[in-house]
């Protein structure tokens, strides 16, 4: 398979295709987010974490998601990652989103219903995990944790990612956090559907000093 380059590129470089990406791609982040919440069927490996911190603090999902953000930006530092403008939108966008989404969306009390939930909120989350990082405005605080790891020592997407979503699932299991056959499949899937989708969303650069330069920049 070709390696996708995730490489920063400027925001002035294709703005309205490329920002567009972004906030659609996050946007259907934190709602694919809440679809598999209110599936009840196990949450998601880091939103165990929050689920946790949740019953500890009383504070929102999207608060929670906001501020464990923030804190995985500082494991960036060994990693040279740069935040950009994906950044610091993952941070605010998501957190609204997903609050947003669970306030209109009601808790299915039909199993198909609630199966239908989980699945749709999987697949949709690696489709917007692709494409918001696919974007190339900045990933992500958990997703620049991903990319940097696998540009720093050339590890795959797909192992970096789903290796990253096991830490966290014991880290928040441990804590108190929920897990069932919807973490398990959340955990398996997400790294290979966010780079079976990458190379489909990814922006391509036609100028090819762009990218040469902005290794340096």
């Amino acid at each position: 398979m070709a390696v996708v380059n995730l490489q920063h590129v400027p925001v002035r470089v294709a703005p309205g295709r490329r920002l567009t990406q972004l906030f659609a791609g996050l946007a259907l982040y934190g709602a694919s987010m809440a679809l598999q919440i209110e599936a009840v069927l196990g949450l998601a490996p880091w939103d165990v974490l929050h689920e946790a911190l949740n019953k500890v603090t009383g504070l929102s999902f999207g608060t929670i998601t906001a501020i464990t953000g923030a804190i995985v930006m500082l494991c960036w530092i060994p990693l040279r990652q740069r935040p950009g403008v994906g950044t610091i939108a993952n941070i605010v966008l998501i957190s609204v989103s997903v609050d947003v989404t669970l306030f209109l969306l009601p808790t299915p009390d039909s199993l198909p219903v609630r199966i239908a939930f989980l699945a749709a909120g999987i697949v949709l989350n690696g489709l917007a995990t692709a494409a918001y990082i696919g974007a190339r405005l900045g990933p992500g605080p958990r997703d620049g944790l991903m990319t940097g790891i696998a540009n720093r020592f050339g590890f795959s997407i797909r192992w970096v990612r789903t290796g990253i979503e096991v830490a966290v699932l014991a880290t928040g299991w441990l804590l108190g956090g929920t897990v069932g056959i919807g973490t398990a499949l959340y955990a398996v899937a997400i790294g290979p559907l966010a780079q079976l989708f990458l190379p489909l969303v990814s922006w391509k650069t036609i100028d090819p000093t762009i990218n040469s330069g902005e290794a340096g920049s």
